[in-house]
């Protein structure tokens, strides 16, 4: 050890904190027989041991040490992976609090906390030293400070999910394209506020792991999804600037009116299985951090990739709370979506349960439960698919209702009932314990599968890229071709294939719940047909925005805007068919009993009606030929005229009197004006 001097300093709060005079560290590690802090100036690396400890957390002041230092931690303890310790001090460990990162993994041996050549491999002990090629964290003083917050209700929100590098990448005009400063940039923030978003939902920023697998192919983890860093922005998204410009890009968004929403992965770790890497909780207190199966030598793999953290240990509860608050402290942000949210609710045994810690820390967290929070509802532990059983404030993913939407379109049999109960808001699911209908985040497309437009170029998932043999991925997007496999010169199959993307996204928006668009959707964006896009950080990717397709672009504004003007389309409260909400055929009969059963039907048409006089709207969803629709009778001294017509996406709004002629294919909303 370096001789040093060391305080005793304090045990909260946890990671690295500058004070006036010096930085006080705190790290938690229950089993640990010694923690060693390294401090790291170049190559040169001076340890100090942390002697003081209370409870399982080990802390210590360094006088005249600052912001910018570089560090990171050893833990001694046993390496018993049949007791679930995986103590090596030979590995250096990134504090689960940094808040600034440097440098990145490189994938060479010493990063392992075995011998990967040994029999048996991860029960032997590798002595290298992992510090050339672990990342390592910075001591950051940026602090909290009070963010102007749209607080956008949940019913007129308008989600835009996008990839942070991929939305800026190829935007022509932005400084430092494809980072998080250029999100602030006026070409960013003028194309979201022409189309109506009012949330910006960006996939993971928390820094991250390009997987050993991918690096080897030359690939890399583009999504984001293997997290090691909860509290640091990923250095590949800074470009060497502080932390403090995503929180200078979040306060642009909020000049602007736009809520900015995270999505974060709180359910495993970039660490993976008990072959993977050493990197930061495997090293400090294995047993702590992660959930064991029965032997403990083995991983819970609840996510599918390798590992869960163990949510149900007060002091893990306490790091992703912190991180959190965090991000919407010191950050700024606005909510969170959870990846995998089904397996944050799992403790002991395995079993989801909606009262779990989880999510009974958020909801009386005065920070946290104000803040817009959504739930991916599935994962692949015992009972998985938890779609409907959140608790308030949670919103959810609504994988029904993507998948019912495409079908409809697509022609499928027997959807109406199913598209019927999309629009409304799926209740069937959703409306019980208080839940409101801005409960569902509806989606045709989202960055796991196809984009809008590939679901009507290609039929089948083109993958081969991503190094997999072409197997990964979804295997049924339920797709459509239009009779051509890929980009097709026939103006008929162009026409066809730009119909089908208006009438999803009219769907989209008309439908009750909170829209989310994918990015790029909005200017028909393609992937070439791969469904499975995580490792393509590559034009196949990054956003064409000189390719844009104008005529889709001005509809999408359009609908957005025509959703806006219409209270209607966005109530708190689920209707049900009643007085408030018919369901019609294309005579304008109400629905029977056998007609929900008809599997030949491909019309649906809803009269929403509200609470004013005159205040209605007429909505008409026709997958099939075409028809002649009867309206209802519009009240005393009110008319019917039409607004959308995805037929004619440049229809000039005009009344209507009588049976209106409905092409095939097509979607048609009516508002109720005075004569």
């Amino acid at each position: 050890m370096t001789e040093r001097a060391v305080l005793a300093g304090r045990a909260s709060p946890l990671g690295a904190t500058p004070m006036a005079d010096g930085v006080n560290f705190a790290v938690c590690s229950e089993n640990a027989t010694a923690i060693v802090l390294c401090l790291f100036y170049g190559e040169k690396e001076s340890q100090v041991e942390l002697t003081e400890r209370e409870g399982g957390v080990w802390h210590g002041f360094l006088p005249d040490l600052g912001p910018g230092q570089v560090y990171g931690y050893r833990a001694h303890g046993p390496y018993a992976p049949a007791d679930g310790h995986r103590f090596n001090p030979n590995k250096l460990l990134l504090d689960p609090y940094a808040r600034q990162i440097t440098g990145h993994l490189i994938w060479d041996d010493a990063v392992y906390g075995y011998d990967r050549s040994a029999a048996d491999a991860d029960l032997s002990f590798d002595k290298r030293d992992s510090a050339p090629f672990a990342p390592k964290a910075v001591v950051s003083d940026i602090v909290a400070k009070p963010a102007v917050h749209p607080r956008t209700p949940w019913e007129e929100t308008v989600i835009y999910e996008a990839h942070p590098k991929g939305l800026t990448r190829l935007l022509a005009g932005v400084e430092a394209p494809g980072t998080l400063s250029a999100l602030a940039s006026d070409q960013v923030i003028d194309r979201l506020t022409d189309l109506g978003i009012t949330a910006l939902e960006l996939l993971p920023v928390q820094a991250f792991v390009d997987d050993a697998f991918l690096v080897k192919k030359g690939l890399v983890n583009y999504w984001g999804y293997q997290p090691f860093a909860y509290f640091a922005p990923d250095p590949r998204y800074l470009a060497g600037a502080p932390p403090e410009a995503f929180r200078a890009a979040v306060d642009r968004l909020h000049e602007a009116g736009i809520e900015v929403i995270l999505d974060v992965v709180y359910n495993h770790t970039g660490e993976s299985d008990r072959i993977g890497p050493t990197l930061s909780f495997r090293g400090l207190d294995n047993a702590s951090y992660y959930r064991l199966e029965p032997d403990r030598r083995n991983y819970v793999n609840d996510t599918g990739t390798g590992n869960t953290l163990r949510l149900d240990h007060p002091m893990v509860l306490r790091m992703v709370l912190d991180s959190l608050r965090y991000w919407v402290e010191v950050m700024g942000v606005d909510g969170f979506r959870f990846d995998l949210t089904a397996t944050l609710g799992r403790a002991g045994e395995g079993g989801f349960d909606p009262e779990a810690a989880f999510f009974a820390a958020i909801r009386q967290d005065p920070v946290l439960a104000e803040t817009k929070l959504i739930a991916e509802p599935w994962d692949i532990g015992p009972g998985g698919y938890q779609f409907g059983a959140f608790p308030t404030p949670f919103r959810e993913w609504n994988d029904r209702y993507r998948d019912t939407v495409r079908r409809f379109w697509r022609g499928d049999a027997g959807q109406v009932a199913g598209l019927a109960t999309r629009l409304a808001g799926s209740a069937r699911e959703l409306d019980h314990a208080g839940r409101l209908a801005t409960t569902s985040v509806n989606f045709i497309a989202a960055h796991d599968g196809m984009t809008l437009a590939d679901l009507t170029r290609y039929s089948k998932r083109h993958n081969e890229a991503n190094g997999e043999g072409g197997k990964d991925g979804h295997g049924e997007d339920f797709s459509d071709n239009f009779g051509v496999e890929g980009p097709s010169d026939d103006p008929e199959v162009q026409a066809a294939r730009a119909r089908r993307q208006r009438n999803m996204l009219a769907t989209l928006f008309l439908s009750q719940g909170v829209p989310m668009l994918l990015a790029g959707d909005e200017i028909g964006r393609t992937q070439g047909g791969n469904n499975n896009a995580y490792n393509q950080d590559n034009p196949t990717t990054w956003i064409d925005w000189a390719g844009a397709d104008k005529d889709l672009h001005s509809f999408v504004c359009r609908l957005i805007a025509f959703r806006a003007a219409q209270p209607l389309l966005g109530q708190r409260q689920f209707l049900h068919a009643g007085d408030e909400l018919a369901w019609c055929n294309a005579n304008g009969a109400v629905f029977a009993e056998a007609d929900w059963q008809e599997a030949s039907a491909r019309f649906l048409g809803c009269h929403l009606s509200g609470s004013k006089p005159g205040e209605a709207l007429y909505l008409a969803f026709n997958a099939g030929p075409a028809v002649s629709v009867k309206l209802p009778q519009p009240g005393k001294d009110h008319r019917w005229e039409l607004h959308l017509d995805t037929a004619s996406p440049d229809l000039v709004p005009r009344p209507c009197q009588g049976p209106v002629a409905m092409e095939a294919d097509s979607v048609l909303a009516f508002v109720m004006g005075r004569n």
